[in-house]
């Protein structure tokens, strides 16, 4: 099995910006706690963080067709990055978008989401251990559907 891990833009400063909105695990940590859980199910993790939109799209029509799953936390894009939005919609594997914070008890801005429709499922404001749960989720998930 195969899972890619896309991070968007800012998420590089984790741990440092906005700790009481993000928490202070930083990027590093989450990513090595993801392999950490993949190595011990058998599957292979793909991380990739940019603050350019381009560079996201290009990681996903790159490795996004041998997928077995995507988890991505597409920070700001959330709310504006239609080509990456139409990126991932042309991929198959399920794919579950991961935010830090409660972004639907935050600014209004914040509540639309042009992934969430292309998009399996949705984990907001659990903290770095969305993305764990995201995890969970596909291996089971991807699992479940290979036997």
């Amino acid at each position: 099995m195969r899972i890619l891990v896309l991070h968007g833009p800012n998420l590089n400063m984790l741990g440092r910006r906005e700790p009481e909105i993000y928490g202070d695990t930083t990027l590093t940590q989450i990513d090595n706690a993801l392999q950490e859980r993949a190595t011990t199910a058998g599957a292979t993790l793909l991380t990739f963080q940019s603050n350019h939109e381009g560079a996201l799209i290009d990681m996903i029509q790159r490795e996004g067709w041998t997928a077995d799953g995507i988890i991505i936390n597409p920070g700001a894009l959330t709310h504006y990055g239609l080509s990456l939005r139409d990126a991932l919609s042309s991929l198959t594997a399920p794919i579950v978008e991961v935010h830090l914070s409660n972004v639907y008890k935050r600014e209004p801005f914040r509540h639309t989401s042009v992934i969430a429709p292309i998009a399996t499922g949705q984990i907001a404001g659990l903290g770095w251990r969305g993305y764990l749960l995201a995890l969970e989720w596909l291996l089971a998930s991807v699992d479940s559907t290979s036997t």
